[in-house]
């Protein structure tokens, strides 16, 4: 008898779910009920919706020469108080016209709503909603005012050249950062809503005459399909919109930079606005765009490249540098110099612990730093970070538990993990070097070109939003690798990326003149 009550409790019968959706419905219908004449009521009413809300605020006063009865009827806090003042309470309060008869302008921006699901919203949303008494309809009025900061300069993505402007929680805000770079009329918004209990503003930003129509209609579809309670920040929406969800790769950009989004704008990508969150989302994206800053383009083509090579570099000695040192010592120290295998076996003659062990250890303790550094204050976080790595490896060499090799190849690999310019992608190449220091100590050097070739399998397989991720390189478009592994001068890349899809191919004048080049 336990049992069968234990799964009724679990699998529900049809006539259960039947009668859930018509009680939704029934719900929903309550909701677009409309407003009633009498004010008592409606206050009455207000007072059921918002229970244990101490931040409520219920005005009431008379107004105009009949001495209409009117409740104003807002969230303190979320309001501003001098344009809730200014605009509305004064002018009503001292105008001997009616309310009906009062200028719109002179009071606020403001709309006319006659159900419950519109009044609950408006003031959730921060706006006042204005009561009558013997009238079906109120008005609602634009007051929001919540607290804000100002704009500042991205922690996440530092620039020597770039601007020092950075996104805000403030989703209107983003969008005028963005505006300001391209002031034209093909740059396009479309305004989504996300999340049930919590309604999420999320707007999707392109330029009509370059962006490819297929690619929008994809994003739009994923975003219209998600369906939760609230989204938060422009991770989780990433998170619900991406090809592949067990892939450790980002296939979305995530910037704090408006100069970095509107330059991807302009190559024919869409920028996603997630409000009261202080990043956006580019999208598409391939593996190469993770490696571009917008330095690079702030400097001559020649420093650039240089600059773009050694980020590819660092991406491969963060990945393998751990995963090489194993090898040759578990496996395949016959390549090693005699020189140089000769210090490493002093180095290592008191370490009872084997290369892989090691390697482990060292790792997560710089991982365990890494984050603790992190989490702590500026001062206090960095006072962690340089003392605890000095003291803790200076010990560990001391109390013969790890080698000086040891510590030298943690700290290269630390700081290679340092260089890439998205911290995404370095925390995916942090997460994957352990498999590979693993493969590499169970199968040496044959271990690591195994696991280096399924990543780049896993690569070329991988897509963001239909287009191919490993895109130039995989599929191979020699048109774009001019801005992959080393920056061309900008007056030779007139075209826009192809893995874009860009509608208008062409971006810029062709090549400067000969006259021009004398």
């Amino acid at each position: 008898m336990y049992f069968f009550s234990r799964f009724y409790k679990k699998y529900p019968s049809q006539k259960r779910i039947k009668m859930g959706k018509m009680n939704q419905i029934h719900e929903e219908t309550a909701e677009d009920r409309l407003i009633s004449i009498e004010l008592f009521q409606n206050i009455k009413e207000i007072k059921q919706k918002f229970p244990a809300s101490p931040d409520l605020v219920i005005h009431q006063f008379t107004t105009g020469l009949k001495q209409t009865r009117v409740a104003l009827v807002y969230l303190d806090g979320l309001t501003d108080k001098n344009s809730l003042n200014n605009n509305i309470l004064r002018p009503m309060m001292y105008d001997s016209r009616e309310v009906n008869e009062t200028p719109l302008p002179t009071i606020s921006s403001c709309r006319t709503v006659s159900s419950w699901r519109d009044v609950e919203n408006a003031i959730l949303q921060g706006e006042s909603v204005l009561f009558f008494e013997g009238q079906v309809e109120v008005r609602v009025f634009d007051t929001t005012g919540w607290p804000q900061r100002s704009i500042e300069d991205p922690q996440l993505e530092s620039s020597l050249k770039g601007a020092h402007q950075g996104f805000v929680e403030t989703g209107v805000q983003n969008i005028a950062l963005l505006r300001r770079y391209i002031p034209n009329l093909e740059l396009r918004i479309k305004e989504h809503i996300v999340g049930r209990r919590g309604k999420t503003n999320v707007w999707i930003m392109y330029l009509e005459d370059i962006a490819h129509p297929e690619v929008l209609k994809e994003l739009e579809k994923r975003i219209e399909q998600i369906d939760i309670d609230a989204v938060i920040n422009t991770g989780e929406l990433a998170e619900y919109i991406e090809d592949n969800r067990y892939s450790p790769f980002p296939q979305f950009i995530l910037t704090e930079r408006p100069d970095s989004a509107v330059s991807q704008l302009l190559q024919g990508r869409f920028v996603v606005v997630v409000d009261r969150s202080p990043s956006v989302i580019i999208a598409p994206a391939t593996f190469i765009s993770f490696f571009q800053s917008v330095d690079d383009y702030s400097m001559r083509w020649l420093i650039a490249s240089f600059i773009r090579l050694l980020r590819f570099l660092a991406f491969m000695i963060a990945l393998l540098l751990p995963a090489v040192y194993i090898a040759f010592l578990s496996f395949n120290y016959e390549v090693v110099p005699l020189q140089l295998f000769l210090s490493i076996a002093e180095s290592r003659a008191r370490v009872p612990f084997p290369p892989l062990l090691e390697a482990m250890m060292m790792e997560i303790m710089l991982e365990m730093m890494r984050e603790a550094g992190i989490r702590l204050p500026a001062p206090v976080g960095q006072t962690i970070g340089i003392v605890g790595g000095i003291v803790v490896g200076q010990a560990a060499v001391q109390a013969g538990i790890v080698s000086n090799i040891m510590v030298i190849v943690v700290a290269s690999t630390a700081i290679a993990s340092f260089i890439l310019p998205s911290y995404d992608m370095g925390t995916a190449v942090r997460l994957l070097r352990f498999p590979m220091m693993l493969i590499a100590s169970l199968f040496g050097i044959i271990g690591i070109v195994i696991g280096f070739m399924t990543l780049l399998a896993h690569l070329v397989a991988l897509e963001s939003l239909g287009t191919p991720y490993g895109s130039p390189l995989a599929p191979f478009r020699w048109q774009d690798m001019r801005d992959t592994f080393v920056r061309f001068p900008l007056w030779s890349m007139f075209r826009r990326p192809e893995s874009t899809r860009a509608i208008q191919e062409i971006r810029m004048g062709r090549k400067r003149s000969k006259e021009k080049d004398s």
